[in-house]
């Protein structure tokens, strides 16, 4: 018998020692002039022999050349059944979309090129120290994406494929600092939800809903099962995956209605050869993402974020790829200004009143319907370029009259019975349905320098009639989220109860990577008394979160902000004026002796935290570090980048203090 060893180190193959030391090599020769010999660098020539090396027709070597990037994950065997996992679903499939855009480049007589930079699940790692990781990822894929362009030197153009929370942002960002370069983004498209059973949203809830006997065991395991009605495709809510592809599209990065395909069929590969026929043809006329990536696409983005009720995490992701355009960064003025313009027109989960999954909102319309309503009340920038080649005003007179309009929308009433008029509203219709404006920022001495909440998503039933959501209520102080979805639970012997208000502190960028808070909000939504229990953090919010959720707090805890001296029986005073678009956040004494919100803030600020204040201690190094350079590069408000002059300036003062 070999030994175990044996087994490990060596195989019984006989073709194993079937080794070549030399081959031919391919036939045929470079296309090479002598002026490239004299003049053009090694490494071009160079990567004309890798070229002919991978075994591509050497006659064609002279093509121009074009990169599709994307964020891949898995190994997915042609029968479509997984040979190796992938961190999600939405980065499984978008390999057969870099396939469709490399044989269409192919036919173009371009010269397609391809590289990966996959992508994390913030679904996968909710409640844990993998959290830490994601909005950090963001700007490291944004870095390595960025030196893959630059390390092909002769390409002529770049394809992103994208799908989820932070690897579409980040391409988005990668390909919006390429100044003087054509890019289209292909989105990846979304999932389907099940026939029968839960979204993907609400299946993350299984855990808390089953801690407080609301499923039993067999029920919550059979729906984790069937969530994911297809393999591919991000989540079927409006989540921050969704939301980036429909701000892709709106920046005009993406081709019009790309946004939300259902991955995996003809219609989604269809967009993916569009997208290299559309590079290609950008290339031709001389239009780069200088010429997309404006003040006037900038503009867009935001109102139809506001429009579709979107996540709230864009309010990272949007500053930050003006920020690589090379745009001012929208404010928080500017952001409030937009949602009160701007009405939210569409019914999409996890926003009401019904809440369609993302492939219906893709069959009303999707981003160039919405945007008909929008054009109608005069709100958008109508000459912005799109990757289309074509204004925005021209696509949305094309998109008016197109066949694929009326076929998609009759579509949605056949399969599911649902008029698209529905799903993407008219003013008049989404009014008299009850939706309001996207995003408040409510300010007060617990967030002088503001924070956020989806007031959209606040549950109608605790909003008094003239629209405003008022609450008062005691504290409930955690620093771990561990400790405080124990709580929500009912594992705790202190357990949140209706009528608490939950902070949750040290948990912004400082303190562990601004982590998303999903498990918690969540939780909250599906249990009987979530709905009269209210969270205030410095940390984020997913995508598809709802409820009287107050976020990134400012400042932060760790950074000396007020939310940081806040204690267990505080009295805590919450208004949000979901129509006017107003709030307010303040510490108000206690239940027997109630101060007003200046008293309050002078209270604090003569306090000292009450517990010890510190970063996580599993928080790695490596977003230790991301943490201290986007504070140094304006912090949260300002898309958590790296702004290396500032970055520079702050270390430069720093050693010349030493």
């Amino acid at each position: 018998m070999p030994s175990s060893l044996d087994l490990l180190l060596d195989s019984s193959d006989s073709t194993l020692w079937e080794v070549i030391t030399k081959g031919d090599g391919p036939s045929g020769e470079l296309p090479l002039t002598e002026e490239m010999l004299l003049n053009a660098p090694s490494g071009d020539l160079f990567g004309l022999t890798q070229n002919a090396g991978m075994g591509w027709n050497p006659t064609q070597l002279l093509r121009k050349q074009f990169l599709i990037l994307s964020t891949q994950g898995g190994i997915r065997g042609e029968d479509g059944k997984p040979i190796a996992l992938g961190y999600h679903t939405g980065h499984y499939e978008v390999g057969l979309l870099m396939r469709a855009a490399a044989e269409e480049l192919d036919r173009q007589n371009a010269l397609p090129f391809a590289g990966y930079v996959s992508d994390p699940c913030d679904g996968r790692t909710q409640g844990t120290i993998g959290m830490m990781d994601s909005l950090a990822y963001r700007n490291d894929a944004a870095v390595v994406l960025k030196r893959l362009i630059r390390s092909l030197p002769t390409r002529r153009g770049v394809i992103g494929v994208a799908t989820c929370d932070k690897g579409l942002p980040a391409m988005m960002m990668a390909l919006a600092s390429q100044h003087e370069l054509p890019c289209v983004i292909v989105p990846g498209g979304v999932t389907l939800p099940p026939a029968t059973g839960e979204d993907a949203g609400k299946v993350q809830t299984i855990g808390a809903r089953f801690a407080h006997g609301e499923i039993t065991l067999e029920e919550a395991a059979e729906a984790g099962c069937r969530a994911c009605g297809s393999p591919g495709g991000g989540c079927q809510f409006l989540g921050t995956a969704a939301t980036s592809q429909v701000i892709a599209e709106a920046l005009g990065m993406a081709l019009p209605h790309s946004a939300l395909s259902p991955s995996g069929q003809p219609i989604w590969l269809d967009i993916a050869r569009r997208s290299a026929r559309a590079v290609v043809e950008l290339e031709r006329l001389g239009k780069t993402m200088r010429h997309v990536l404006t003040a006037d696409a900038l503009h867009n983005a935001m109102v139809v974020h506001a429009a579709c009720g979107g996540s709230t995490n864009l309010l990272l992701h949007i500053p930050a790829i003006a920020f690589e355009a090379g745009l001012t960064r929208p404010s928080v003025d500017d952001w409030s200004r937009i949602n009160r313009q701007v009405p939210r027109l569409v019914d999409c989960l996890p926003n009401g009143p019904v809440g369609h999954p993302t492939v219906r909102f893709f069959l009303a319309g999707g981003v160039p319907e919405l945007m008909l309503h929008l054009r109608t009340l005069g709100l958008l920038k109508l000459d912005a370029l799109t990757v289309s080649g074509q204004s925005l005003g021209d696509v949305l007179e094309w998109w008016e009259r197109s066949e694929r309009r009326v076929r998609l929308r009759e579509l949605l009433v056949a399969r599911d019975g649902v008029d698209p008029d529905t799903v993407v509203m008219s003013p008049t219709n989404a009014r008299e349905r009850g939706l309001t404006s996207t995003v408040t920022f409510p300010i007060g001495n617990i967030a002088p320098e503001g924070s956020v909440i989806k007031s959209t998503a606040i549950d109608k039933t605790v909003v008094d009639a003239d629209g405003v959501y008022r609450k008062i209520g005691p504290a409930r102080v955690f620093t771990s989220e561990r400790d405080a979805i124990a709580a929500v639970k009912g594992r705790t012997e202190n357990p949140i109860k209706e009528g608490d208000i939950l902070i949750l502190m040290c948990r912004g960028p400082l303190g562990c990577g601004m982590e998303e808070t999903y498990q918690i909000t969540s939780a909250l939504r599906y249990l009987p008394f979530g709905k009269h229990v209210a969270l205030i953090t410095d940390a984020r919010f997913s995508g598809v979160s709802t409820g009287a959720c107050i976020g990134h707090v400012g400042p932060e805890a760790l950074d000396g902000g007020p939310i940081g001296k806040l204690r267990d029986g505080d009295w805590i005073q919450i208004e949000i004026d979901t129509r006017n678009l107003t709030g307010s956040l303040n510490f108000i004494g206690s239940r027997e002796q109630q101060v007003t919100p200046e008293e309050g803030a002078r209270i604090l600020a003569a306090r000292t935290p009450d517990r010890p204040l510190h970063c996580d201690p599993n928080m790695p190094a490596d977003t230790r570090l991301w943490a201290m350079l986007q504070r140094a590069g304006g912090g949260t408000w300002a898309g958590c980048v790296y702004d290396v002059d500032k970055i520079a300036e702050a270390l430069n003062a720093g050693l010349a203090a030493k």
